[in-house]
């Protein structure tokens, strides 16, 4: 297990997400598309819609659709996949 780890949680309560402040979040939408992307922060997002999949320089894909709640470690670089159009919450630590 390495400090670069995404951490996902599949359907938080409500009541989690309401206390996280989640609807207040920023959001954004990708089209189905391919790139690489390095987070310099870490960034938490919670999927309203849409799949994707991320792959870890040299690590395995990571699939992901709506209901889940992600972190993206900080240092990070990786691949996203968008395939099916995507909106999410997102924040930065």
């Amino acid at each position: 297990m390495s400090d670069l780890e995404i951490r996902c949680e599949h359907k938080p309560s409500p009541a989690k997400l309401d206390v996280m402040g989640v609807e207040h979040w920023p959001i954004w939408k990708k089209e189905p598309s391919t790139f690489p992307w390095k987070y310099d922060q870490t960034e938490t997002c919670y999927v309203l819609r849409g799949k994707f999949k991320v792959t870890p320089e040299g690590g395995e894909p990571q699939s992901f659709a709506r209901g889940d709640l992600i972190t993206f470690p900080a240092g990070l670089s990786c691949t996203w996949e968008v395939i099916e159009p995507v909106e999410k919450h997102y924040t930065f630590d």
